[in-house]
């Protein structure tokens, strides 16, 4: 990439051996993209991120946990549509190679990570859906022995559920 940035500089002097506009056009966009393809992920991400990290661990009541189930249950079939796309992309990328040259063992290696990445994402969010549906079953147990008159300690297994 950067061979290329600095042919492509060498090529866009001008008769002076100035830089012109399409050069000072042309690094910024490959800086842009530069920074762009090297973000994890974007500032919304990070701070639905932060907001459901806090959530999480406010969640109180039976509903709390529910709905942050279904938060990353939602989440995870997401990644999993990601991973599904990714892995289309990466068998084009593999049978049609030829047609992007020098870029296609880049943009399968490229693809390969973000598979990876997505799976590893869905896999998360898989486990901490299940955590939550937990919690929300202890909560509504606990709930339940309330109403009831008992005390129910969350460490304590209860001998009815076998």
């Amino acid at each position: 990439m950067v061979a290329y940035a600095s042919r492509l500089l060498e090529q866009s002097l001008d008769s002076k051996g100035q830089r012109g506009m399409k050069t000072r056009n042309l690094f910024a966009a490959l800086s842009l993209s530069l920074v762009a393809a090297c973000a994890q992920i974007s500032p919304h991400e990070a701070l639905q991120n932060t907001n459901i990290r806090k959530a999480s661990q406010n969640a109180r009541t039976r509903s709390d946990h529910d709905a942050l189930t279904q938060y990353f249950e939602n989440t995870a079939r997401e990644m999993q549509a990601k991973v599904k796309e990714q892995k289309k992309l990466l068998e084009h990328y593999e049978e049609k190679s030829y047609l992007y040259g020098r870029q296609a063992q880049d943009l399968k290696s490229h693809t390969s990570a973000l598979v990876r990445k997505y799976e590893a994402n869905a896999e998360e969010s898989i486990k901490e859906a299940a955590a939550h549906r937990r919690m929300a079953a202890e909560q509504a147990q606990r709930e339940f022995a309330a109403r009831k008159g008992q005390i129910v300690d969350a460490a304590t297994p209860n001998p009815n559920s076998n």
